[in-house]
């Protein structure tokens, strides 16, 4: 890796890791050319950008914690809250640095993603993108077959967050780094697959690799929880709306499209010779 590319990762690690978050580069490049122009990030292509994914871990050391600190405020939306304002971390404590940061649910005003997270995970290397086309004479039909990121060390349970970028900083000669594919026989493809588009509930085709590390029970139930009753479990009461006191402003877009609290992003998301952006999570 370039020295001022682990330099910039580094500093990044730094204030996301301890927090149970991952970040990988990749270029700006690596991400368009899989993708149709309408999608296309619009920077040079050299430009250097981070993938952030949550592992596990963030459940305990960054969004419990991130509760306790805001439960008096209105949550619209609290595990995205969360991770914006780690995000917003980033740009804080870099101020030397021109920094963008897309958020993995973030729309344009015509609903259309702003990043392709899937996508983004894999030309980073940080997980494999298995879609259906990675499978040979496919048993689906007209079936709609959304694909999914596996990783290596955590399986299905992590989940993408965004990403990071440097406009200004272009880093041509970074060399890419291919994603690890855990799940290479056919069978185990249309297993995953077919796990996570018909029955994501049961969790487990987070179990398509053996995982090091699982979400724990109570952030499975916390997630099972409808959203609605979700601080309520752990043991933080919403208060009732208050219009009169605003909400902390955040440090990126927050408008999103409804969406339900389920394993894929903006799952109706469809678009030719494109995957829908469906993201691992939450």
């Amino acid at each position: 890796m370039e020295p001022q590319v682990a330099e910039l990762k580094q500093k990044i690690e730094d204030v996301l890791c301890p927090f149970g978050f991952e970040v990988y580069p990749f270029q700006v490049a690596w991400y368009n050319a899989l993708l149709p122009p309408a999608f296309h990030l619009p920077l040079p292509g050299p430009t250097l950008a981070f993938l952030v994914l949550s592992t596990p871990a963030m459940f305990d050391r960054a969004f419990k914690p991130f509760l306790q600190s805001c439960h008096l405020q209105q949550l619209t939306d609290p595990v995205d809250q969360c991770v914006a304002y780690h995000l917003g971390r980033v740009r804080e404590n870099l101020p030397e640095l021109k920094i963008e940061v897309i958020a993995d649910y973030e729309v344009h005003p015509n609903r259309r993603p702003k990043i392709l997270a899937q996508t983004a995970a894999h030309v980073a290397g940080a997980a494999y993108y298995y879609q259906r086309k990675d499978v040979e004479a496919d048993p689906w039909g007209t079936q709609h077959i959304a694909g999914v990121c596996i990783h290596p060390k955590y399986g299905g349970w992590f989940a993408i967050r965004g990403v990071v970028l440097l406009p200004g900083i272009e880093v041509p000669d970074l060399p890419p780094t291919k994603p690890l594919d855990c799940v290479p026989k056919r069978a185990d493809r249309i297993t995953l697959l077919e796990g996570f588009n018909f029955h994501w509930r049961d969790w487990t085709y987070r179990d398509a690799v053996t995982p090091q590390e699982r979400y724990s029970e109570e952030q499975k139930a916390y997630f099972s929880t409808p959203p609605a009753q979700r601080l309520a479990f752990l043991g933080l009461a919403q208060p009732s709306k208050d219009t009169s006191s605003p909400s902390p402003e955040l440090p990126f877009t927050t408008f999103r499209p409804k969406k339900p609290q389920n394993a894929s992003r903006a799952r109706g998301w469809v678009s030719p010779s494109v995957s829908p952006p469906a993201s691992p999570g939450p």
